[in-house]
């Protein structure tokens, strides 16, 4: 058998870069101390600066108080209207008197779920936190251990919590890649509940705050997430944003000052807007051509890309791309559809190169004893009734 490569897509004007590799960024800098800039589709790095770096989280760790929350309710543990006990212990340590932000919370009252969250999401409320992690799992520290195993199973491989609030403990400690990996986990998993990050203000007790992010109020798309602040944190805060289509995600620590954390969140998300994009190449069972079968019941399979491809696209590194199937002709039979009979290869002339299987679309037993001669000997005599080029001619859609 011969090997066949066929040419499906030459980009000879703009080139696809690699999502992820680490481009050079010398052209954008950020005071942030901790920085990076997440595509959300792909979930590949476009920016970092010390993101895998420990960091405090502050208040971004009621992200995942929240994640928690957001998982008992979808998994029906508990509902909307449910309520939870305000423990002196909750009082105490989350309420007004000890300085930080807090819901007013009274001792020994009842607060709905549906309270709570807001109470946690937009008014940012310590308070909240501690009343929803007790409710949940009996005790502030059993949450805890919660959140740092959630993280885990998510991706939030360097980040321990000690606390629902994200108050200072020792111990904890975040990277702001990891609170990018836990806002796109949210966004994907919990859409109906998400939108609760986007609520500008909430009212309880008869005392109206409005929500932290300062995103929220600049027109800009953004529709989540959390800031955060402590002495030894600085000003952070994880933010997302949709333009026209296509979402993206900020994570930060470090900046001096409410202003400052509010244009350095808008000039994260302002860079990966500006800079990238998002290219679709193919969809997961699409179908790039046929192949020819030794000695089969069908005389060709067809060859099905196995996974989505969305490349992002650095719009200042456009260096050309060729993308190339793979493939080993005639395949012999049996095939079972979901085999892999080749590959689609993706070369970037500055970038690390990136293979994407090829499947068998259809089930092909073989011949018969008798029928194999016959189909051997017609073989040797005439040779293949195609030319590779035109078995390997890939449909309209993937080179669109």
């Amino acid at each position: 058998m011969s090997r066949f490569l066929k040419v499906l897509l030459v980009l000879l004007t703009g080139g696809l870069a690699l999502p992820g590799l680490a481009w050079a960024q010398a052209d954008f800098e950020t005071p942030a101390s901790h920085a990076v800039v997440l595509d959300f589709t792909t979930g590949k790095v476009l920016y970092e600066k010390n993101a895998y770096e420990p960091t405090p989280p502050a208040s971004m760790a009621k992200m995942m108080t929240a994640h928690l929350a957001f998982q008992a309710l979808k998994e029906g543990r508990i509902k909307m209207d449910d309520e939870f006990t305000v423990s002196v212990n909750a009082w105490q340590k989350g309420g007004a008197a000890t300085g930080g932000s807090t819901m007013f919370l009274e001792p020994n009252s009842k607060v709905k779920v549906s309270d709570l969250l807001r109470g946690i999401i937009v008014q940012s409320g310590n308070d909240a936190s501690i009343v929803m992690a007790e409710g949940l799992a009996g005790s502030e520290e059993l949450f805890a251990q919660q959140m740092t195993e959630e993280g885990k199973r998510i991706g939030m491989k360097d980040s321990v919590f000690k606390t629902a609030t994200g108050l200072p403990a020792e111990g904890q400690h975040v990277t702001v890649y990891d609170l990018a990996v836990l806002a796109r986990d949210t966004i994907m998993k919990y859409p109906e509940y998400y939108e609760l990050y986007s609520e500008l203000n909430f009212t309880y007790n008869g005392i109206k705050q409005g929500n932290r992010n300062p995103l929220l109020y600049k027109n800009m798309g953004v529709d989540g997430l959390k800031t955060g602040h402590t002495e030894a944190a600085g000003y952070g805060l994880t933010a997302s944003a949709v333009r026209n289509g296509r979402r993206l995600i900020a994570a930060f620590n470090g900046t001096h000052s409410m202003n400052e954390r509010s244009s350095v969140g808008a000039a994260l998300l302002g860079y990966g807007f500006l800079n990238f994009d998002n290219y679709h190449l193919f969809d997961a069972g699409q179908t790039i051509g046929d192949m020819n079968v030794w000695l089969g019941t069908k005389p060709s399979v067809p060859m099905v890309v196995k996974d989505d491809v969305t490349l992002v696209l650095k719009r200042t590194e456009r260096t050309g791309m060729k993308v190339t199937a793979k493939y080993d002709e005639p395949v012999p039979a049996p095939i079972r559809k979901g085999d892999q009979i080749g590959t689609v290869h993706i070369d970037f002339p500055a970038e690390e190169d990136m293979d994407v299987p090829i499947l068998a679309g259809a089930d092909v037993d073989s011949l018969g004893p008798l029928q194999k001669v016959g189909a051997a000997f017609e073989y040797l005599i005439f040779g293949a009734s195609t030319t590779p080029e035109e078995e390997a001619a890939p449909s309209a859609d993937a080179a669109r």
